[in-house]
């Protein structure tokens, strides 16, 4: 209804775009308008959040300075656009339905962990949602995992078949609950229902069901969020080792769920970055320093120095913490290298012979989404698996790219499209060894594309010719352009930091496809007009027999010593006389620049990892046996045209080692070597920006202290926080360089 408008009235027309769907927006909008008697409306759109309100000036801006102070914690803007067009004389304020004929721009939101109103429904016996696993609210609850097109509405969520009762639908309708417009939402009466089974389990409740067979040792798959995980008592030895051996997960760390964040300062040192990212809306899985002693298992984390750490996401796992208050492994519900379940007849065909209990729901999961994992590191928040909480959140780049889709690397893998200049990834798809995961691979390209109604002009994958991405992207029959890795993660922590230019890029990891026919992983490029250049690299050293190389630590010691001295000082290292013939005629003994594996080396020499039963295992622990000593003793790293000598680093390490130094400094002082190289190489390059990137740099000490030196002497350092320094981020700095 619209009359003349007053005078002295005026109008303005607002879109903001980005993560502005199931975030709460139109309430919030509503609520703001009505409060300053404003007239006008809000609709979301395929591009975003539109509206216009009408009124006086004055409360025109009071409205703009409200919108954005009382704007959702989970919301992202990603721009806004304020216009001022012709009165229309509006009569009230109203929310219109969604309009979906406009290109899809806007960002499909992540999925919300509980807020505190929610949870105090849950607790409160005398609410109608009391102990209801699927409570949520405008604020809070799934998004992304139960989202199957966009705009954000009702009939375009896994929830579309679940009617809303008389008393849901009245809170949807009312502008003063904060349920208006809760998309997701439900009770008992009209939504989701939860079982267990065999349903024959002790108990009255499917959540009691659980708790019992977690207190007798049980492993429990619990639906959750974005699949299934399976979970123990983290204090059970027999039960853990049971999930180890059935799980087929031999020596990486689990993740253990705990009940509150005072539980948590029980169990681990937590700073005050590392409380917030427990606390967020994500509540991702954040690695912490455990204290000892402890009543957890010690196969729960195994050889890992730290302990992977989560509070509850969803109001399930609150009602499971609240009947079993003790610390439960929330582990992924698969076998190793298999994608995770995500749908009830899935999971009782593919985990019968893992779980003894299921708890099950009738609440759809639209695309599997893995818990996030991140870590502290120079005070912010780094990604260190990117999923349920973040994922699909764009990037957004310096600059507008071509339509191109991303299709990452072979490990860690993820995809991205880029659109304008956002670019946005899929979340963590995982290893791509198993006909499973390249199944996933190509789901979670089609879903991108789907939701954002996206066709690519190209395809980008890795140099590999032999990773299943890059096969994908081969077959797909759209042109393909192939980045180089190392490449690709410069160009990704460039984009994500808004670097536009002349930067040093470091990338380092354990391996990747290099341009000259070797295995390169310790490289220094520069880039400048839109190239990168090659500048400098660690010298080169065998790997012998190749992929085993990567898994036993004194193989790349064993090519270290022959590159030094030939066979003469490799009877230091038992059995490595099978590897004499691969080093000598240079036969499955591929030539590497690896950082990575020079890390492995390290940690075999100073005896303290000697395996990699998972990626960065062995240089995890090399990190660790620094423990808290402050030195700035440092090794070598001598530079000769371009070329990072670590033989002088062996040397003098071999030498410490014999005189008994002590693992702590010795490990300390390679991680200055290094440091110490990328401030040498930074000065001969001259050029002020240096971006960090590559799995190496998932080693706090490593790059907290390198970003500190390259400070000191007027460089600017860059590092990852969006999205992981890991090969995770790979799909961001292919978009980026194709694009």
């Amino acid at each position: 209804m619209t009359s003349a408008p007053s005078i002295g009235v005026e109008r303005r027309r607002i879109v903001l775009r980005g993560a502005v769907q199931g975030v709460g927006f139109r309430p919030t909008v509503y609520r703001l308008a009505t409060d300053l008697r404003l007239a006008g409306w809000v609709q979301n759109s395929t591009g975003g959040l539109e509206l216009e309100v009408e009124g006086s000036p004055e409360n025109l801006d009071r409205f703009l300075c409200k919108l954005k102070a009382e704007r959702r914690r989970a919301a992202v803007v990603l721009s806004e656009e304020v216009s001022q067009i012709e009165a229309a004389g509006f009569a009230s304020f109203q929310i219109l339905p969604s309009k979906g004929d406009e290109p899809k721009t806007t960002s499909v939101p992540p999925d919300l962990a509980p807020c505190q109103d929610c949870l105090r429904e849950l607790e409160d016996p005398s609410n109608r949602r009391f102990a209801y696993p699927f409570t949520n609210c405008t604020n809070c609850g799934p998004r992304y995992t139960v989202l199957l097109d966009i705009p954000y509405d009702r009939s375009k969520t896994t929830m579309r078949d679940f009617i809303l009762c008389a008393e849901c639908q009245r809170e949807f309708d009312s502008s003063q609950d904060r349920r208006f417009h809760a998309q997701p939402m439900a009770c008992p009466v009209c939504g989701p229902r939860l079982w267990t089974e065999p349903e024959e389990c002790e108990g009255r409740s499917a959540i009691e069901r659980a708790a019992r067979g977690l207190a007798r040792g049980k492993i429990v798959a619990l639906k959750g969020v974005g699949g299934f995980q399976l979970l123990v008592d983290a204090r059970d030895r027999s039960a853990v080792l049971r999930l180890r051996q059935r799980k087929r997960r031999e020596e990486k760390p689990f993740a253990v769920l705990m009940s509150s964040l005072e539980m948590v300062h029980q169990y681990c040192n937590v700073n005050a970055c590392e409380e917030e990212m427990l606390c967020s809306p994500a509540a991702p899985i954040v690695l912490l320093k455990p204290k000892q002693p402890s009543d957890l298992a010690a196969e729960v984390a195994k050889s890992s120095p730290y302990l992977g750490v989560m509070l509850p996401a969803s109001p399930l796992h609150h009602l499971l913490t609240m009947a079993y208050p003790h610390p439960v492994v929330a582990t992924s519900g698969n076998l190793s290298d298999e994608p995770i379940a995500i749908e009830n007849g899935e999971a009782q065909e593919r985990l019968k012979d893992v779980a003894d209990i299921l708890v099950l729901h009738d609440r759809p999961i639209a695309r599997a989404c893995d818990d996030s994992v991140t870590r502290a590191c120079l005070g912010q928040p780094q990604v260190l698996r990117r999923a349920r909480g973040y994922a699909p959140l764009p990037v957004v780049t310096p600059r507008d790219l071509r339509a191109v889709l991303a299709v990452g690397g072979h490990f860690k893998n993820t995809v991205a499209i880029a659109i304008g200049r956002k670019v946005f990834l899929s979340q963590h798809i995982g290893d791509l060894d198993t006909v499973e995961a390249r199944h996933s691979l190509e789901n979670a390209i089609e879903d991108l594309c789907r939701l954002n109604q996206f066709k690519p002009e190209l395809v980008t994958c890795d140099a590999h010719p032999d990773y299943a991405s890059t096969c994908w992207a081969i077959a797909s029959g759209l042109p393909i352009t192939q980045v180089q890795h190392h490449h690709a993660h410069v160009a990704g922590c460039a984009a994500e930091n808004g670097i536009q230019g002349n930067y040093l890029g470091v990338a380092w990891d354990g391996t990747g496809w290099g341009l000259d026919g070797t295995i390169w992983g310790g490289e220094f490029f520069r880039e400048h007009n839109g190239q990168l250049e090659r500048i400098a690299h660690l010298r080169t050293f065998r790997l012998p027999g190749g992929e085993e190389a990567i898994r036993r630590c004194w193989r790349p010691a064993a090519g270290l010593l022959w590159e030094i001295s030939g066979a003469d000082e490799l009877e230091q290292i038992p059995g490595c006389g099978v590897v004499v013939p691969m080093l000598d005629k240079g036969i499955n003994a591929p030539l590497t620049s690896s950082v990575g594996r020079l890390f492995d080396a390290v940690a075999y020499f100073n005896g303290v990892g000697f395996a990699n039963h998972f990626e960065g295992q062995a240089a995890m622990c090399l990190e660790h046996a620094i423990g808290d000593l402050k030195t700035e003793e440092s090794y070598k790293i001598e530079t000769r045209n371009g070329v990072g000598d670590w033989a002088p680093l062996i040397q003098e390490l071999l030498a410490d080692r014999d005189k008994s130094l002590g693992a702590a400094r010795i490990a300390a002082k390679f991680h200055n070597a290094l440091a110490n190289w990328i401030v040498t190489v930074a000065q001969m390059a001259d050029v002020r920006d240096v971006v960090l990137s590559g799995g190496v740099f998932q080693n706090a000490y490593l790059t907290e202290r390198t970003s500190a030196l390259l400070g000191e002497h007027g460089f600017r350092a860059f590092t990852h926080h969006q999205v992981p320094a890991n090969d995770g981020g790979i799909s961001l700095g292919q978009a980026v360089l194709a694009g």
